[in-house]
């Protein structure tokens, strides 16, 4: 079995494992499959989300692992997300509760603020997960809902024990400092997307100088969002493909996913990047062993455009977290 590197979360000095694995796009039973595959490869920390709309099969794939004996529970970081029509305080327990039942676990290792976008409550006999559109097709409905309110929500459920350590997802340097300003539970992990046309290196280093943890996700840029067709990431040439990273793939003889996901790792950040076959679950744990250049690295950050493929103001209308 394979392991990862760990790096130390705050405040609780817990070895967060530094390669985890990512379910998003993977569905019904192929994400029972992938996350019990995951496990056994040597996986020790499952990213996933309400929105996703796969907890229960990723949950699944995590029982069969520990009825078999691959993993304990306490062996494995459990990670979900809070999705956008939960932040109003009184949904909050809901939205964490319905989310451990799914996975079939009393308690998640992370657990994040998904989007820093507040959107009218949709009742979960209505729609499950709810999604972005209020009426299921096309209508945007904000619900003005201050972070803070959410936060303290989800602080009383850390005191309670359902969630070990908090964290927030796709928000700005400027957002996270307000946070800090009033959480009595600082977030430990801050997730957001980071590949070489976006490096994000103002943002890395404000979070790791805080003492947050950063996830990087989409580490692979285009890739991921060319199965959903988006505009963007059509039209962006594959990171696999780039000159730059196939010279520094052939100079380590590994494979260019590989590359890229150790001049993240080296950088300190975690990855959680998504495997379709158990090769791809191997090959990206063992990119750990990689040691790229000094030059090596800053040749793939120069490839940083500050490309975001995943901004939702995109999409859906008055959902402005980076504009």
């Amino acid at each position: 079995m394979l392991t990862s590197p760990t790096i130390t979360l705050k405040p609780t000095g817990a070895q967060m494992p530094q390669i985890g694995f990512g379910t998003w796009k993977h569905y019904g039973s192929k994400a029972t499959d992938a996350v019990y595959t995951g496990l056994k490869v040597g996986y020790k920390l499952i990213d996933c989300a309400c929105d996703y709309g796969n907890e229960k099969e990723c949950g699944e794939g995590l029982r069969r692992a520990i009825d078999d004996g691959v993993v304990a529970r306490e062996d494995v970081w459990v990670v979900s997300k809070l999705w956008n029509t939960f932040h109003r305080r009184e949904h909050v327990r809901e939205a964490v509760m319905r989310s451990l039942s799914d996975w079939g676990v009393s308690y998640f290792d992370i657990y994040y603020v998904h989007f820093p976008i507040s959107l009218a409550y949709v009742p979960p006999d209505t729609r499950y997960p709810p999604g972005w559109f209020f009426d299921g097709k096309s209508q945007v409905k904000h619900d003005p809902v201050p972070l803070r309110e959410t936060w303290e929500a989800l602080e009383q459920l850390v005191d309670e024990g359902y969630i070990r350590h908090l964290g927030v997802s796709n928000v700005c340097s400027a957002l996270l400092m307000d946070l800090l300003s009033y959480a009595r539970h600082r977030p430990s992990v801050l997730q957001i997307e980071i590949h070489p046309y976006n490096a994000q290196p103002r943002a890395v280093q404000y979070a790791q100088e805080q003492g947050i943890a950063v996830t990087a996700y989409s580490s692979f840029g285009p890739l991921g969002f060319r199965e959903l067709n988006t505009p963007k990431s059509l039209r962006t040439p594959p990171l696999f493909g780039h000159p730059t990273v196939t010279a520094v793939a052939d100079a380590h003889g590994c494979t260019p996913a590989q590359a890229v996901l150790r001049w993240a790792t080296q950088r300190g950040l975690a990855i959680i990047p998504k495997s379709d076959t158990e090769q791809q679950m191997r090959e990206n744990l063992l990119s750990a062993g990689i040691v790229l250049t000094e030059e090596e690295r800053a040749a793939i950050m120069d490839l940083d455009v500050g490309l975001r493929f995943n901004d939702p103001a995109d999409d859906f209308k008055g959902c402005h977290i980076f504009s």
